[in-house]
C-alpha cells in the first residue's frame, strides 16, 4: 500500500540488471556486425559478365609485357630519380627476391631520409611515359634513438639528450593483386578505393595493377644505423604475387598497425604485434580477437558487480584494511611502470582499475568527502575488533615483506642498468608486488581465523548459557513437583486423619 525501503531496493536492483542486459544486447549486436563484416571481407562476390552486368576487369587479364623498376630518391615525385633495380621481363604471378648496393647520398648520410619508388609500367618504357603506369613510395631508412651502450645507466636528463638517429631498412617486400578478378560497380571493396586505379579502354573499364608495398615485413632487429662514413648500403628487394583475400587482409592489418601507433604504441611493442599477426593463421586471428572482445565484456561486468557490491556493504567488520590499501598501493603502481612503458589502450583499463581500488581504501577507511571536506566514521566494536587483528597480521607479515624489498631493491640498483632513479623506485616496487602480492591476502586470512574462533567460542558459551538454563529450569520444575507431591501428601494424611476421627466418634455412640 505504502512505498518502502524494499520497494527501491528492488527497482535499483532491477534498473542495474536492465542495464547489463542492455550491455549485453549491443554487445551481441556488435559482434554479430563483425562476423557479417567478417563474411564479406572473406567472400567477395565476382562479377558476372553473362548477366550483362557492369563490370570492372583487371588490367592484367590480357597478360600484358610488363616491367618492374625500382628507383631512390630523397623526396617522392619531387626528386631525381636513381635506379636502383630493373626485371624486365616481369611476370605478376612469379616470386624472386634480388639483392642490391644502395649509393646512400651526402642528405641521407647527414640524419636524412631515403625513399624507394617502386614502378610497374609497360616493358620498354620509362614509367613517366607510361600512362598506364601504377607506383608506390616506401621508406628506406627510419629514425629511431640508438640503443645505449651495454653497462652504461641513462639518467633522465641524459635520455632527454638523445635525438633519434636515421636507420637503414635492409628489406623491401613488394607485393601485387595477381588474381584475374572481375569487380561489380557498386561492388568495389571500400577498403581498396585508394589503391584501384580506373583505365578506359573502349568500351571496357580496367582496373589497374593494386601494388602494395608490405611494411609488416620490416622489424626493428633488422635496421642499421646510417653514419657519415657509411658509402652504401645492401637493399633485399623481394616481390610475391598474392589474391584478392589476401590483399585486402594485408591492407587491413597495416591499418591495424596505423592505428596502434596513433594510440602511442612505441615501435618495439609494434614490432612484436608484427611478428604476432605474420605468424598466426587468419582463422586463428578471428578466434583470438572474438575471445579478446569477450575477455573485455567480461572485465567489464565483473567491474560493474565489484562496484555494486561494495556500494551495498554499510558495515567494513572482516574486511583488512591493510589487504584493499595493499592491493591499491600495487595497483598504482603497476599503472605507474606502464605510464612510461606502453600506450593509452593498456593504460585506460589499468587506470580505471586502479580508481576503482582507491575508491575501496576511502570505502574501508569510512572516510567521506562532501562539499570539499573530508571527516572520518566512528567504528563499531566488530570493526575495532577487526581493526586490532589486522595491525597484529600486518606487523608479524611487515617482518618478512620489508626486508626481501629493501635487499632486492639494493640489488637491482648495483648490478642492474636502470634508465633513473625514477625508474630504479618504480621497479623495486613492482618487483615487490609482483613478487609478494599474493601475501596481501595474509592479513584477511588471520582476521577471518580469528573472527571464526571468536564466533566459534560465542557460540560455545551460548551453548553453556543454554545448558545451564535448562538445568536450573529442569531443577526448578522438579522442586515444584515436589512441592507438589508433598502438598497432595499432606492433604491426603488430613483427609484420612478426619476419616479415622469421624470412625471413632461413631465407636463410641
Amino acid at each position: 500500500m505504502f512505498p518502502s525501503c524494499c520497494s527501491k531496493t528492488l527497482d535499483s536492483s532491477g534498473k542495474r540488471s536492465s542495464m547489463a542486459k542492455l550491455l549485453l544486447g549491443v554487445f551481441i549486436v556488435y559482434m554479430a556486425h563483425t562476423a557479417w563484416l567478417l563474411y564479406r571481407f572473406l567472400n567477395t562476390k565476382p562479377c558476372d559478365e553473362e548477366q550483362g552486368m557492369g563490370c570492372i576487369a583487371s588490367y592484367l587479364s590480357a597478360r600484358p609485357r610488363l616491367q618492374l623498376s625500382v628507383f631512390t630518391c630523397l623526396v617522392p615525385d619531387n626528386s631525381q630519380l636513381h635506379l636502383a633495380l630493373r626485371m624486365d621481363p616481369f611476370d605478376p604471378h612469379s616470386t624472386f627476391e634480388r639483392q642490391v648496393n644502395i649509393p646512400l647520398p651526402e642528405e641521407t648520410r647527414a640524419n636524412g631520409s631515403l625513399y624507394a619508388m617502386v614502378y610497374v609500367h609497360k616493358a620498354g618504357l620509362s614509367p613517366l611515359e607510361d600512362s598506364r603506369e601504377v607506383h608506390h613510395a616506401a621508406l628506406l631508412t627510419t629514425h629511431i634513438t640508438p640503443a645505449n651502450a651495454e653497462g652504461h645507466r641513462d639518467t633522465q636528463k641524459g635520455s632527454k639528450l638523445q635525438h633519434p638517429v636515421s636507420h637503414w631498412r635492409p628489406h623491401l617486400s613488394v607485393t601485387m593483386m595477381s588474381e584475374d578478378f572481375s569487380f561489380t560497380k557498386g561492388g568495389l571493396p571500400s577498403d581498396m578505393h585508394r589503391y584501384v586505379r580506373i583505365s578506359q579502354e573502349g568500351r571496357r573499364i580496367l582496373y589497374l595493377p593494386l601494388l602494395l608495398i608490405d611494411e609488416l615485413s620490416f622489424r626493428v632487429k633488422d635496421l642499421m644505423e646510417i653514419n657519415r662514413s657509411t658509402i652504401q648500403l645492401p637493399l633485399t628487394v623481394s616481390y610475391e604475387g598474392i589474391s584478392l583475400r589476401r590483399f585486402r587482409f594485408w591492407v587491413h592489418l597495416q591499418d591495424v598497425v596505423y592505428s596502434l601507433r596513433q594510440f602511442g604504441f612505441s615501435e618495439e611493442y609494434i614490432d612484436e604485434i608484427k611478428g604476432t599477426l605474420l605468424g598466426s593463421n587468419l582463422y586463428l586471428l578471428v578466434l583470438t580477437a572474438l575471445i579478446t572482445a569477450l575477455q573485455l565484456i567480461c572485465e567489464f561486468l565483473a567491474l560493474k558487480n565489484d562496484i555494486s557490491s561494495w556500494r551495498k556493504k554499510k558495515s567494513m567488520a572482516g574486511i583488512s584494511r591493510k589487504s584493499i590499501l595493499w592491493r591499491s598501493f600495487g595497483t598504482l603502481l603497476i599503472f605507474l611502470h606502464l605510464l612510461e612503458e606502453t600506450s593509452l589502450l593498456v593504460l585506460l583499463p589499468v587506470g580505471l582499475a586502479a580508481c576503482v581500488e582507491v575508491w575501496k581504501v576511502f570505502k574501508v577507511f569510512r572516510i567521506n568527502m562532501h562539499w570539499g571536506r573530508l571527516w572520518v566514521n566512528k567504528l563499531d566494536e566488530e570493526e575495532r575488533r577487526t581493526v586490532e587483528f589486522d595491525k597484529q597480521a600486518s606487523r608479524y607479515l611487515s617482518y618478512l615483506i620489508y626486508p626481501l624489498c629493501i635487499s632486492g631493491a639494493i640489488f637491482s640498483l648495483a648490478y642492474l642498468r636502470q634508465k633513473s632513479y625514477f625508474s630504479w623506485m618504480v621497479n623495486s616496487l613492482v618487483t615487490g608486488v609482483y613478487a609478494f602480492g599474493f601475501l596481501s591476502m595474509v592479513p584477511q586470512l588471520f582476521i577471518n581465523h580469528k573472527a571464526f574462533r571468536y564466533k566459534s567460542q560465542k557460540i560455545r558459551v551460548w551453548i553453556s548459557q543454554q545448558e545451564s538454563q535448562d538445568s536450573v529450569s529442569r531443577l526448578e520444575s522438579n522442586q515444584s513437583q515436589a512441592r507438589r507431591w508433598s502438598q497432595a501428601a499432606a492433604t491426603d494424611l488430613s483427609l484420612i486423619q478426619r476419616i479415622f476421627s469421624n470412625i471413632s466418634s461413631e465407636m463410641h455412640l
